[in-house]
């Protein structure tokens, strides 16, 4: 009995806007989260979770009010901290390329890849166990959805996420917690 996860990563936030937990879409992300609603309407999705940061919900927002579904939101598919003050871009791109090269990596009052994977697959194999033979929708991160599928595949990593659209999706066919098959459905 196969599971499919839809991993949809969010549209484009604007990073002036509110704080890591409450920005937005930008206009181009609300436009763009419209065709990710139209891509997977057909899909036959049964349950949609979420990150509980906003720009996470709001991808999949629009999904859940054309299928009359709930969107049932877990504080630990949030986006990985990274530290614990503000620090600069380039900071954060060596950070994240070190913690690719070690799991345990962090940055002062960051977390790490290892203790942010485990706390998002905590959620995804119960989900997986629970709802087997079901087809989920999950809003979330291009960090977080990178370590969830590396949890299952390692060719998913750095590479991988570097990568990444805002927004992206992709298809993962499950039969038990055996991943199968990883299809991209966003060509944006």
């Amino acid at each position: 009995m196969k599971t499919i996860i839809y991993m949809v990563r969010h549209g484009e936030s604007p990073y002036n806007e509110g704080n890591e937990r409450t920005r937005g879409l930008t206009p181009k992300g609300k436009i763009d989260i419209e065709k990710v609603t139209k891509l997977l309407i057909g899909e036959g999705i049964d349950m949609i979770i979420s990150s509980p940061y906003t720009r996470a919900i709001l991808s999949v927002e629009g999904l859940a009010e054309h299928l009359k579904l709930d969107i049932k939101v877990f504080e630990d598919l949030r986006e990985r901290h990274f530290a614990s003050n503000i620090i600069e871009n380039a900071e954060l791109m060596s950070s994240i390329r070190e913690s690719f090269n070690d799991l345990n990596h962090t940055l002062p009052g960051g977390e790490s890849n290892a203790d942010c994977q485990k706390r998002a697959i905590s959620v995804l194999k119960p989900v997986l166990k629970e709802h087997r033979g079901k087809k989920i929708a999950i809003g979330t991160h291009g960090l977080v959805m990178t370590l969830m599928m590396n949890h299952f595949d390692p060719a998913f990593g750095l590479e991988f996420l570097n990568q990444l659209k805002k927004p992206d999706i992709y298809k993962m066919q499950f039969e038990e917690l055996e991943l199968e098959e990883v299809t991209r459905m966003w060509n944006d």
